[in-house]
């Protein structure tokens, strides 16, 4: 029997496929746990459409993420910190800073866990660091860490 998986079925399959099931294992589990439709015209017609849409979603999010990629590409972050002698900070400059400042500043709101800094930044200067934007999108951002 061909049903329709609402949810992904371990050894089964994944959410929205259409796969071969047997009769027995479709009505006396997948259907009675709400895990799958039965394959009928009307329900694939359904799939379809919503494939469409799932991928129409994601080709706006892909478009959107380059957007603001090439955004933050040009945008410099200043971050204010306290030194002490020879220009050295007291602690290190941290992703949730990064995200804070490109907020107040910029208006641009980034999770700090897609925040990237691959060297820890102690002194006053300036860096490249690296945003996860999007699955296979990152944007590079200069950070001018200045003293107060």
């Amino acid at each position: 029997m061909k049903v329709i998986l609402l949810e992904d079925v371990k050894g089964t399959g994944k959410k929205n496929t259409v796969v071969e099931v047997s009769d027995g294992y479709a009505r006396n589990f997948l259907f009675v746990k709400k895990m799958a439709l039965e394959a009928t015209p009307n329900n694939l017609q359904k799939l379809k459409e919503l494939n469409l849409s799932i991928e129409n979603k994601k080709a706006k999010e892909l478009q959107e993420a380059k957007e603001l990629a090439e955004t933050l590409s040009k945008v410099t972050v200043t971050i204010p910190v306290k030194t002490g002698e020879n220009g050295k900070i007291f602690g290190g400059v941290t992703s949730g800073q990064v995200a804070e400042r490109l907020k107040e500043a910029h208006k641009i709101e980034i999770d700090k866990k897609k925040i990237i800094i691959n060297e820890q930044i102690k002194t006053i200067g300036r860096y490249m660091i690296n945003i996860k934007i999007h699955e296979g999108i990152n944007a590079k951002v200069a950070i001018s860490v200045v003293g107060i």
